[in-house]
């Protein structure tokens, strides 16, 4: 295969750098193993792993990027290719298929890749494309467990790539402008922050025989790091959100998005100290094990962050008593400062206020796009700190989805209105709980046959990432199946 003057650069590089490591010599840092910018005129060769969902969105993004060419789509299910097929029509040179994901990163003519498989997949994919020689953009969360996200972090920085996480809204301008003013001082210090989430989310059903396979597809490598073992549910795609041995959850799917937000905006740069969660599967009965109502508190030294997802509907608006604001619905965030509040209620907008309800100030703008052409211009230079939303910080928002469902998994089953005890008189806290324990009353759910739990309040050593429990750190980590392990720096 022909190589570009870049390639046979980068993929030198690179080798020698794995061998280094494969030695066990000593550590090569990332300035050893920088790559050479990429000039602006020249095409970067991009494939999407995963467009089964967010990965439609992926080649949709790509192909209006005029730096790169969108060169192939890789899926363990062909049927999820050809539903995107018609969108090649009338290109010169379409994207090809390849279903083994192993397969397409053998390709060096390939810079970079963007993924959007179950979350399962995420890190290891990450860390096989990077030792690859190639440039990576990962849906959130980034990892699958605490543990994934920092060896993530380590590999991109040995071997110099760019690794990005898709939270676009750390690219859009209005949030940025919003961001801003949350840092500004004008509003007080602001030390207190809400990742809210509040999205239907339906009953996937109960039924006691194993997903249907689609045809075609490779369940094996769908599976990956999984057991090989074909679940027990209606669907197999998208329903492995709401199992834990692929999915996180929506403390997993969208709330890194606000979580990610609040830790930005509270300028929060490693783990909290102390987390606890509380929450279930509530109000039906399913094939699901994640939580689908859950509260998660965050504790660091200065700082709290509270994240609130409620599944069910929700019929009585809620305002935290905040005036001037709309009622919270879908995907948000708040940021409390002393003098006022700061409302993201979307993606790309936010609005200030006092406390008394007037207008601040206003910021909007932004698309889709900016945060795929962020990760371009940072391949461009070759600089991870042109990334908007580096792979560090992606891993430090997932990680903290992670500590919240990890607490509720090592915790027990409580009776209806338990709290737990971590800041259990802050008035931010409170209002949570009046409105959260609302909510499943208004849904009649019955505690008896589903169960809420109260999970373990963890105390986290920000340096090792690890908390003080040993039934906790289990789950930082979990067991991969032979053949797709994560690799590991020694």
């Amino acid at each position: 295969m022909k190589l570009t003057r870049r390639h046979f650069v980068e993929q030198s590089m690179i080798a020698g750098a794995i061998a280094a490591l494969a030695r066990g010599g000593a550590e090569v840092h990332a300035e050893e193993t920088a790559v050479k910018a990429v000039s602006p005129n020249e095409k970067i060769r991009v494939a999407v792993i995963g467009v089964n969902g967010q990965g439609g969105a992926h080649i949709g993004e790509w192909m209006k990027t005029p730096e790169v060419d969108l060169v192939a789509i890789c899926d363990c299910d062909p049927a999820a290719y050809k539903k995107h097929e018609s969108k090649f029509k009338g290109m010169a040179h379409p994207p090809r298929y390849e279903q083994d994901v192993r397969k397409l990163l053998e390709d060096k003519s390939i810079d970079a890749v963007s993924i959007a498989t179950p979350n399962h997949w995420h890190a290891v994919m990450a860390v096989w494309a990077m030792q690859a020689g190639k440039d990576v953009y990962v849906e959130k969360p980034c990892s699958h467990n605490v543990h994934e996200g920092r060896v993530i972090t380590q590999w991109a920085r040995k071997l110099g790539r760019m690794c990005q996480m898709g939270v676009q809204s750390r690219s859009m301008t209005g949030m940025r402008a919003t961001l801003d003013f949350v840092h500004s001082g004008k509003i007080g210090p602001v030390k207190v922050a809400k990742a809210i989430c509040y999205r239907k989310r339906d009953s996937i059903g109960m039924v006691d025989t194993p997903a249907p396979i689609p045809e075609g597809m490779n369940f094996d490598l769908w599976a990956g790091p999984a057991s090989n073992v074909v679940p027990v549910r209606k669907r197999l795609h998208y329903d492995w959100h709401w199992v834990f041995e692929t999915g996180n959850g929506d403390l997993g799917n969208q709330n890194p998005h606000e979580l990610d937000k609040a830790r930005w905006g509270l300028r929060q740069q490693q783990l909290p100290n102390k987390v606890v969660s509380i929450g279930g599967r509530l109000g039906y009965v399913d094939n699901g094990d994640v939580y689908n109502n859950q509260v998660t508190i965050y504790q660091w030294d200065d700082a709290i962050a509270i994240s609130d997802v409620r599944g069910l509907p929700i019929k009585t608006p809620v305002t935290f008593g905040l005036k001037g604001t709309k009622p919270f619905t879908g995907a948000c965030n708040i940021w409390y400062g002393t003098d006022g509040y700061v409302v993201g209620p979307n993606y790309t907008s936010g609005v200030a206020f006092d406390y008394d309800g007037k207008e601040l100030g206003k910021w909007e703008g932004g698309n889709y796009q900016a945060h795929f052409g962020n990760f371009v211009k940072a391949i461009q230079s070759r600089n991870y700190k042109d990334l908007h939303l580096d792979i560090e910080d992606g891993h430090l928002s997932s990680a903290l989805a992670h500590l919240g469902n990890v607490s509720v998994r090592t915790g027990k089953a409580v009776a209806e209105g338990t709290r737990p005890e971590l800041l259990s008189d802050n008035k931010y806290v409170l209002d949570t709980f009046e409105t959260f324990e609302a909510h499943l009353k208004e849904n009649n759910v019955d505690f008896n046959a589903t169960k809420l739990y109260l999970g373990q309040e963890l105390t986290i050593d920000p340096k090792t990432e690890l908390s003080t429990s040993e039934e906790a750190n289990k789950l930082f980590t979990r067991e991969y199946r032979k053949g797709f392990e994560l690799p590991e720096i020694a």
